[in-house]
């Protein structure tokens, strides 16, 4: 018997950046574990798929996960998904993970949606290497982690919320107020947009807009 969990990529915006690949394992699969049951109910609506899910989340991983184990253990079909994006990059999946690699649980993941290498490459900034950072802390560390992302010498990507996106640009350009940066607004979406500049200008252009959605920030390397 073959014990394996899928972890699926899911769309990020566009219900339509979904591979034929993970459809089909969604369909085949026993049991979804979703972040959130609501969000991933329109996907698997949206595709006609019917598959049970229950709710596998950062706020009751540590309880079900065990349970979770066992299911897999039994021949049950699981595949992991978050509200969007590659489960594990800023979203619940790692200890999940660990657990089945311990357990000698076969782990695949598929290729798919994530937000980060897209603005990268829209950027336009360098990309051989680059840093990816996710969210930045919203108190603890989080002065140390600017300071350090400003001193790579290679791109650095760092997600950010509406409700923090200027608080972030400007103390960014409390330290190096040129520094190129692209900000990527609504990334797949009806509303996406994409703004170049230092981030000195970024800083007065957003300090005027009406802020919305969900951010990506693009810092070019220190030179």
């Amino acid at each position: 018997m073959e014990r394996v969990l899928h972890i699926i990529p899911t769309p990020i915006g566009n219900l339509e950046d979904i591979t034929y690949r993970s459809v089909r394992l969604l369909k085949q699969s026993d049991l979804v574990l979703a972040e959130d049951t609501r969000t991933t109910k329109k996907l698997l609506s949206h595709y006609g798929i019917k598959t049970k899910m229950i709710s596998y989340h950062k706020y009751n991983e540590h309880k079900i996960l065990n349970n979770v184990i066992e299911k897999i253990y039994k021949g049950i079909n699981c595949c992991l998904v978050s509200d969007a994006g590659t489960p594990g990059i800023s979203d619940p999946g790692f200890l999940i993970i660990r657990e089945c690699i311990k357990k000698q649980i076969n782990v695949i993941c598929l290729p798919g949606p994530t937000a980060c290498i897209p603005a990268l490459i829209q950027s336009g900034f360098p990309s051989e290497k680059f840093y990816f950072n996710g969210f930045i802390p919203i108190k603890k560390g989080r002065k140390k982690t600017i300071t350090e992302i400003l001193q790579k010498n290679c791109s650095s990507i760092i997600y950010e919320s509406k409700h923090r996106i200027i608080k972030t640009i400007r103390e960014f350009a409390e330290i190096d107020p040129q520094r190129e940066a692209v900000i990527v607004k609504e990334l797949t979406k009806l509303h996406e947009n994409t703004y170049r500049g230092s981030l000195e200008n970024l800083l007065k252009l957003f300090s005027e807009l009406k802020l919305k959605g969900e951010f990506i920030i693009i810092l070019n390397g220190k030179k």
